[in-house]
């Protein structure tokens, strides 16, 4: 049988109407244009948009539980969850266990990320600090923080010291990380052009390399605070008498899975209070850059 030769098909030449060429770079797409009108497929507001995710998520739940899928036992509904929660909030007990919890991730985030900066901008800005505290906070980082709970408890005590310990050891080290390569990314094109314009060393540091190392400390500071609130749920549950933590696991004991719930979206709404914070701080400080921002 004789062989059967096949052509593959040429792609299509972008040829225009007229059959000439067209040039390629009318196939490129401006990401960057800040001035471009942008149309979204669905009209509302964009807050409005942010929050259809969750309140699908909310109805699916609530299903759940009104047609029997899940249990009480085993899942409380939204309903349940709101009114424990208004349960709480009238006697006063849960902003007694809120403030407590905010107390002690405030004076944690305080002193973590405030030594996480300052050993960032030391290591990423002098050589000398460079080799002598890079590589003990690489070596340190890598150690499980709840795993030195039974060490803290040893040092500190069973007090509010050893929540705040950790606390302040759990997010020392995003903000180093970010902030450090941060400084160390910044591009020396930049560099060079404030010597230019007679720019001495710290005038370099002012105007050049720490705005150009915010970006990365913002992103640290993202991450640390979400890992303040995940560190603050193991360390409430352990030698405490108040705070969210400490609610949830004496829910856990009478199986009030509504209460539970309740203190697990808590943490949700503060992690995305944090996190709207740092958007507002972005917006606040990195007005000179833009980015790209999505499509329609």
């Amino acid at each position: 049988m004789p062989d059967v030769v096949t052509e593959a098909a040429a792609p299509p030449s972008p040829a225009g109407v007229d059959g000439a060429a067209r040039p390629a770079e009318d196939a490129l797409v401006d990401v960057a244009a800040p001035h471009t009108a942008r149309r979204t497929l669905i009209a509302l507001p964009r807050p409005v948009r942010r929050l259809a995710g969750p309140l699908l998520m909310v109805l699916v739940w609530q299903s759940l539980g009104t047609f029997g899928l899940v249990g009480d036992r085993v899942l409380a509904t939204p309903g349940a969850v709101l009114s424990a929660g208004w349960e709480l909030t009238r006697t006063g007990e849960l902003a007694d266990h809120l403030l407590a919890s905010l107390a002690r991730v405030a004076s944690g985030l305080a002193i973590g990320v405030g030594a996480g900066l300052a050993i960032a901008v030391t290591a990423g800005l002098f050589r000398l600090g460079d080799e002598l505290l890079d590589s003990t906070m690489q070596v340190l980082r890598a150690l499980p923080v709840l795993g030195l709970l039974p060490l803290v408890i040893i040092w500190f005590g069973v007090g509010e010291a050893p929540k705040i310990a950790l606390v302040a050891f759990g997010t020392a080290f995003p903000v180093y990380v970010n902030t450090y390569a941060a400084i160390r990314g910044v591009d020396n094109r930049l560099v060079e052009s404030g010597r230019t314009v007679g720019l001495g060393h710290f005038g370099l540091v002012r105007h050049v390399i720490l705005p150009g190392a915010v970006p990365g400390f913002l992103v640290g500071l993202r991450f640390a605070l979400t890992g303040a609130w995940l560190i603050m749920i193991v360390a409430e549950r352990l030698n405490a008498t108040d705070g969210i933590g400490y609610l949830m696991n004496q829910a856990q004991s009478w199986y009030r899975t509504d209460i539970i719930v309740l203190g697990l979206l808590i943490y949700g709404v503060l992690g995305l209070a944090a996190d709207g914070i740092v958007r507002l701080l972005e917006r606040r400080l990195l007005v000179w850059r833009r980015g790209f921002e999505g499509g329609a």
